[in-house]
């Protein structure tokens, strides 16, 4: 049975997680896994499979670390010494392949393992996922070392790797696409448990699932909703998540008075009932690249609104989306859309989960 070695962040809750939680958990009976995080405590930890192993660099969460003590650690993972460090005492087996399932410290830890196949899985668009600025440029530079190391590399969308090809344009290693693989199953079984009593049904509801990031711009999303509210079109937006932005978010909300209708709900272990829930899904994001939480709202059939990302391609052949331009003009005609015109007809596209899983076990190698 070939050795597998994932390496991700941590497993908290996430779209690149799930994913790679659902991916162990389906292979587990054909491969030997291992899943490396840098952090421990994470909330998909418990949902693998007892068959994968795990291995923390730190037990605890990322959260629990001072300010400073992340900054050590980013700044070791940029050294190569540091790397090999690691390597050489937390990860001593000998592996038939690696995948670094993050953009990131975990590629640039991976990159130096030896006699082993490197594959590096690219979930977001490489322009935007690190900003701009000095330190953007100085960890693009970092990247371009980084990537080159690999032997393959895997993006979950045709718009990423169309992007990483104008940015990295004298990369030369093996690339494809390989969608990201879903266990419907799990989202089934979970939208049937909890409630979800927090979304009321005397407005139309939309729910986003994200975490306070700029890149979700849910300040943006603030904006609309207030103009929306002022025009007439009365609904209710939920955020189900958290993150760095919550205490601009929340003011944000106060200042425009729309406490109740545009609500937090924080951080939840099983999205799945809100989703289930809410009349529309909504993702108003600046960017993605091929978001977990639109397959999971398309497995509960829901009419879905996005901005134009590369989340798009999610929705081929979905008859339930609409994607909109990627500005507040935007946002305001698709959910004005959606309130006035809440009923719809048609029926999800069946999921292509078998071959995914093959295109997966064709990189690790059968």
């Amino acid at each position: 049975m070939k050795k597998i070695l994932f390496g991700i962040t941590g497993l908290t809750l996430g779209g690149a997680e799930r994913v790679l939680v659902d991916i162990a958990n389906s292979l587990c009976d054909t491969y030997d896994i291992t899943i490396f995080t840098l952090y421990g405590e994470g909330e998909f930890e418990r949902e693998l499979n007892k068959k994968v192993h795990h291995i923390s660099l730190y037990p605890g969460k990322r959260e629990s670390l001072t300010k400073s003590n992340r900054l050590m650690i980013s700044l070791k993972l940029q050294s190569s010494f540091f790397r090999k460090k690691i390597i050489k005492e937390k990860l001593t087996q000998e592996y038939d392949t690696v995948v670094a399932f993050l953009e990131g410290p975990m590629t640039w830890l991976f990159s130096e393992f030896k006699n082993t196949k490197k594959v590096v899985w690219i979930h977001n668009d490489i322009h935007a996922v690190f900003g701009a600025g000095f330190k953007a440029k100085r960890k693009a530079k970092l990247n371009k070392k980084m990537y080159e190391k690999y032997d393959e590399l895997i993006f979950v969308s045709q718009d990423n790797l169309d992007k990483f090809k104008s940015c990295y344009p004298e990369n030369q290693k093996k690339k494809r696409v390989i969608y990201n693989y879903i266990d419907e199953s799990v989202v089934l079984k979970k939208a049937e448990k909890g409630t979800a009593r927090e979304i009321k049904d005397d407005l139309p509801s939309f729910v986003q699932v994200s975490r306070l990031t700029e890149q979700k711009a849910v300040e943006r999303l603030v904006k609309v909703h207030e103009k929306l509210i002022n025009d007439g079109l009365k609904h209710r937006i939920y955020i189900v998540g958290d993150g760095p932005l919550h205490e601009n978010v929340s003011q944000m909300i106060k200042e425009k008075h729309v406490e109740d209708t545009f609500i937090l709900l924080g951080k939840k272990t099983n999205p799945y009932p809100y989703i289930k829930k809410a009349d529309f899904f909504l993702l108003a994001s600046y960017y993605e690249g091929y978001p977990m939480v639109l397959l999971e709202a398309k497995v509960l059939n829901k009419r879905i609104l996005i901005t134009d990302t590369a989340a798009r391609e999610v929705l081929i052949n979905y008859n339930h989306g609409l994607i909109v331009t990627n500005d507040k003009g935007g946002i305001y005609e698709g959910m004005k859309e959606f309130i006035e015109n809440p009923k719809t007809k048609g029926r999800k596209k069946a999921f292509s989960n078998k071959e995914i899983l093959k295109d997966i076990k064709e990189v690790l190698g059968e």
